[in-house]
């Protein structure tokens, strides 16, 4: 049975910043909201956040602005993060006194806003197809290197070898809001992003853990694993346990690409209006609803059935309207989204204190309620007619070409000796050698994040970490990459214009 603990949410809003200790942990509202207003500043005038505005969602290598990229689909997420916390913080009422969330509104929708904002950042060109291609690459060449087989420590090798093999977006945002960017976030905006809680080299959990869910991904990988560390111990949060407030930014995510994925494929033609309706339809029922039961709450505080709300939906896109597509899912939206944020809402704070510590092993609109039904189906739908369409498939294919292709040609920068490269990225012979060139091609401030970690190992199995470096500093260049952009660095580097 899961122990309580007193509760307090000031504990989990800890805002010193990692590059800056010298302040102590304060629970004063005006300074935790100014700090994570701060932090607001710092995410939406970042470079990554910028780069989501060329990767897409579903469609990769979309040049159709009405489809939606990464960053129209997170500021989605972001206005649901925001919903879901004024409807908590609506319910809670009185209860955010002895909580320890009160003043502290403003300040939790902001760290929510923002790290709905930022939870895509990490994903690299062609999305979840892209991280596949990455590890599967190296998994394959990994061999072929002989720094980690050669290695003095062989556990230390091993770890670093399964670390590599798991590229994994989440992680890679932490990676980047941390060690290529140095955002110098404050611990709980964070903390508010660590979606898994998993370290990229550690062996996927068993079904009995009870942590199984929080792990079931990497989540950060070993380059951040003492940031991660300290993370946990400033915000209270034991190992493998995540912050209570990365399950709200979870539900926000979850309801905005459920609906999302099937708009942009009517856009895109590959769906009717009147086709997704019955899809929506026969699938629901398949996942055990009832169609013709009023069990949908709707922002009027009435309850309406899906079979009515689906009825109006297909009215509206009818209607002799300019269009039909966008009316269609107005009128799903406005009838299905309160429903799912109230019910995110509920599950919160039905399951406080296991949420407060972390140790919730589901997410908030994962249960078998009417609001996990209607989440199921329409990712359903989407995987089995969106995902699955042959156009979608055939990107991915180009995607996994693209990605295979540069790291094919990057992969020369592992053959070098560990002299030879560390002379190259200070500059030695720089734009004199196909080496020199490649890497002058590389972000400078990746380059300057791999010659930090390597310093601040010198002094236990430098050739092994600085190996290890030098393959993230390829994910790193290779991830950072739009879609449109390493379509383009693919066709420049293999002159297949």
């Amino acid at each position: 049975m899961e122990s309580k603990q007193a509760i307090n949410f000031k504990t989990k809003l800890n805002v010193n910043r990692p590059y800056d200790n010298s302040k102590k942990a304060s629970e004063d509202p005006v300074r935790i909201e100014y700090a994570l207003e701060s932090d607001r500043g710092r995410i939406i005038n970042s470079a990554s956040v910028r780069r989501l505005q060329q990767k897409t969602q579903v469609f990769p290598l979309e040049r159709n602005a009405a489809v939606r990229s990464r960053l129209t689909h997170s500021m989605e997420v972001q206005q649901n993060g925001r919903y879901i916390v004024k409807t908590l913080f609506k319910k809670l009422g009185t209860r955010v006194d002895e909580l320890g969330l009160n003043g502290l509104q403003p300040a939790v929708e902001s760290l929510v806003e923002m790290a709905c904002l930022m939870h895509d950042i990490g994903n690299p060109p062609f999305g979840h197809f892209g991280e596949v291609a990455i590890s599967e690459w190296f998994a394959a060449h990994m061999v072929d290197f002989p720094a980690l087989k050669n290695a003095g420590n062989p556990s230390l090798a091993k770890q670093m070898l399964n670390d590599l093999l798991q590229f994994e977006g989440n992680a890679q945002a932490i990676r980047l809001t941390f060690s290529l960017q140095q955002m110098n976030l404050t611990y709980a905006q964070s903390a508010s992003i660590l979606k898994y809680t998993r370290a990229a080299y550690e062996p996927k959990p068993q079904a009995n853990d009870p942590l199984s869910y929080l792990k079931k991904k990497p989540g950060f990988y070993l380059s951040e694993q003492r940031f991660v560390q300290a993370m946990n111990q400033l915000l209270d949060m034991e190992i493998g346990h995540r912050h209570p407030f990365s399950y709200v930014m979870e539900a926000a995510d979850d309801i905005a690409y459920c609906l999302a994925d099937l708009e942009d494929a009517v856009e895109k033609g590959i769906l009717s209006l009147d086709e997704l309706t019955r899809l929506l339809k026969t699938t629901y029922v398949l996942n055990g609803g009832n169609l013709n039961e009023s069990n949908v709450l709707s922002f009027m505080g009435n309850h309406n059935s899906l079979e009515s709300i689906l009825a109006m939906a297909n009215e509206a896109g009818h209607r002799d309207t300019i269009n039909h597509n966008h009316e269609y899912f107005v009128k799903l939206r406005i009838n299905l989204i309160h429903h799912l944020v109230d019910h995110a809402s509920n599950r919160f704070i039905e399951n406080i204190d296991a949420v407060y510590k972390g140790s919730m092993n589901q997410a908030l609109l994962e249960d078998g309620s009417v609001a996990n039904q209607i989440i199921k189906t329409f990712k359903q739908v989407g995987y089995e007619h969106v995902f699955n369409h042959q156009e979608v498939q055939d990107l991915e294919l180009q995607g996994h070409r693209i990605i295979t292709g540069l790291l094919d040609i990057y992969q020369c920068l592992l053959q070098l000796s560990k002299n030879q490269f560390t002379e190259l990225s200070q500059g030695a012979n720089y734009g004199m050698s196909y080496q020199a060139l490649l890497l002058n091609r590389i972000d400078s401030k990746i380059i300057k994040a791999y010659i930090k970690s390597t310093q601040e190992h010198q002094a236990e199995d430098s050739g092994l970490w600085e190996f290890y470096y030098r393959c993230r500093l390829i994910q790193d260049h290779v991830s950072a990459m739009t879609d449109h952009s390493a379509l383009d660095e693919f066709k420049l580097l293999t002159v297949a214009n």
